[in-house]
């Protein structure tokens, strides 16, 4: 499964809130992760509304009357101490650890050292722990952000007049793409620090939507309704369609690419894995090694890299700076791959990622994602065997078309 995240009209804890209840997260599973982790009452309590016309779910949080300022400290106390899924409690900590991190280098003080105020308050722990826990329900093996906007003007906060962006919101989005906000929109504050923490620390990617088969949309609306914009977040789920070129007439891809080769003899083989590995990151469609015998009888190895063309030049780099190569082949190929698409099942009611393969519109492979069944088999105690052969016998059951 993939998510997209539409935050072109800026984002906060609330609007992510609503927008996963629209996108089909119950309630309930919000709302118990949030009780097992704030120390006074909070409910969650959804609303339709309206948004310049759209339609939108409104998440209220209720909290009890409380002016207590937690630090850091406090939050991850309060986090290690309840009874959350391990996924959900890594996710809500380092949110808060890269709110607390944010506010910090704002202010020029240690993470430690942060009294969050406002962000501390249970609304807060609320959004970052109710969010963190919907994500986690829907079992998404990517998450795409858009570009975030953030608003402009100034707003009134818990150490009087700043700028919009925040300093917090500016700190946070370091490194992400963001800009002011729609043409002609009100000067105001459109993303909020927990709302920047929250998309920084749960996605995976930064861009437009993604090739997807869209099952469910989420909107999430946030609580003032201005003139000239919708005041929403949307999220976007289903089933990534990944696609590696021209279709062909029996629902195959055609395309050039490119293999890199070299042989190597004075490597530490212990290096290798990470050497895959990291040609993998760079964009390699595929790397692997055949042993080989070199002159006066030395053992070695040649490196196959499968390159699109347009990543040859940093996939080469890659080569060779963590070989001990100094030269390389280079051979263009013809290549033909099956149309893919993306969907998932459900094991021991974890999710597990399937890749599917489709010939002329028919699926003739479905093949689980290996690191999603590792992650089941140990947070059930299964053998890895019997969660893949479960898998695939409800891939196979599921029999896509």
């Amino acid at each position: 499964m993939i998510g997209w995240v539409d935050a072109s009209s800026g984002a906060s804890g609330d609007m992510l809130l609503g927008a996963l209840v629209g996108a089909g997260v119950p309630v309930g599973v919000i709302a118990e992760a949030v009780e097992k982790v704030a120390p006074e009452h909070v409910a969650i309590v959804p609303e339709a509304v309206s948004r310049n016309g759209f339609a939108a779910t409104r998440c209220h949080v209720e909290v009890a009357d409380s002016s207590t300022h937690r630090t850091w400290a406090d939050i991850r106390e309060l986090l290690a101490s309840a009874g959350l899924h391990e996924d959900v409690r890594v996710l809500a900590h380092d949110t808060f650890d890269r709110l607390a991190t944010a506010e910090a280098a704002v202010h020029g003080t240690s993470p430690g050292d942060v009294h969050f105020h406002e962000v501390g308050a249970l609304d807060a722990i609320a959004d970052v722990v109710g969010v963190s826990a919907g994500l986690a329900h829907l079992g998404l093996g990517r998450l795409v952000v858009s570009p975030v906007a953030v608003g402009s003007g100034s707003v009134r906060g818990a150490h009087g007049v700043m700028p919009v962006p925040p300093p917090a919101v500016t700190e946070l989005l370091r490194g992400v793409p963001s800009y002011g906000g729609p043409v002609g929109s009100p000067t105001m504050e459109l993303c909020t620090p927990t709302g920047a923490a929250l998309l920084v620390t749960h996605a995976t990617d930064w861009g437009p939507q993604p090739a997807m088969t869209v099952r469910e949309v989420g909107v999430g609306a946030g609580g003032r309704d201005p003139a000239g914009h919708a005041n929403v977040l949307r999220l976007l789920v289903g089933e990534e369609v990944v696609s590696t070129g021209s279709t062909t007439r029996d629902g195959s891809t055609d395309r050039g690419a490119v293999v890199l080769e070299t042989n190597v003899d004075d490597l530490d083989p212990r290096l290798w894995p990470p050497v895959l590995a990291a040609l993998l990151d760079a964009g390699a469609s595929d790397a692997w090694l055949t042993p080989i015998l070199m002159k006066k009888g030395r053992p070695a190895h040649t490196l196959h890299v499968l390159v699109r063309p347009d990543r040859v030049d940093a996939v080469r780099r890659e080569v060779f700076r963590h070989t001990s190569t100094i030269g390389v082949r280079e051979v263009a190929v013809g290549k033909t791959a099956l149309e893919r698409a993306m969907r998932s099942v459900t094991v021991d009611g974890e999710r597990i990622a399937v890749k599917l393969a489709l010939l002329d519109g028919e699926v003739v492979n479905a093949q689980p994602e290996y690191e999603d069944v590792a992650r089941v088999a140990t947070s059930t105690g299964r053998p890895v065997k019997a969660v893949l052969a479960a898998a695939v016998a409800r891939a196979q059951e599921e029999a896509w078309t």
